[in-house]
């Protein structure tokens, strides 16, 4: 008797865990035709994203997989595959050599903000401040996050901008908000 009711206890915990992790990814938005797991790390779900494999290879080729792998919290502004294409042509295979490394990390850290900055919060402190905020990324440099068209941008040190196309994509060690641009420092 006592082994049926530890054993209905166990497969009832382990039934709310695959419901729980169910939930959560149900919330979560899809990226590139792949579920996003809260339970995972930045790279562990960038990884699975069809449409992040450049930002991936790049994160790789910086060396950044330990650190976007860590506690955080950090918000990725991630470019997608069509971002990396809208550079000119043969950017992405020259930031990818090892002598370009440092150029590399200064580009990509220059998409990620210390701490968890939800699309509302940006949207809150854009709207507090003339539909304009500025953030300090990770490189050290600022980006603001402008609200036009009813949508939220990142706008970088030379002016390129980046619309947030998904939000809010919850990880274990943070948030990643998809953008349709390469953020470049000065």
């Amino acid at each position: 008797m006592y082994n049926s009711i530890r054993r209905l206890a166990i497969a009832s915990c382990i039934a709310a865990v695959f419901a729980t992790a169910s939930v959560s990814a149900a919330t979560n938005p899809t990226v590139g035709g792949a579920a996003m797991y809260p339970t995972k790390t930045i790279v562990e779900n960038a990884s699975a994203a069809k449409n992040l494999t450049t930002l991936v290879a790049a994160v790789k080729a910086a060396g950044l997989v330990d650190t976007l792998s860590g506690t955080g919290p950090f918000t990725v502004f991630a470019p997608t595959n069509d971002a990396f294409a809208k550079l000119p042509k043969g950017t992405v295979d020259t930031l990818l050599k090892p002598e370009n490394k440092a150029k590399l990390t200064q580009i990509l850290t220059y998409h990620v903000v210390p701490g968890t900055h939800t699309a509302a919060q940006l949207t809150a402190a854009a709207k507090k401040g003339g539909d304009s905020s500025m953030l300090t990324t990770v490189e050290g440099e600022k980006l603001a996050v402008k609200l036009a068209d009813g949508k939220v941008w990142v706008v970088d040190a030379k002016g390129g901008k980046a619309a947030v196309t998904t939000a809010d994509v919850g990880q274990s060690n943070g948030v990643v908000h998809v953008i349709d641009g390469v953020l470049m420092p000065k």
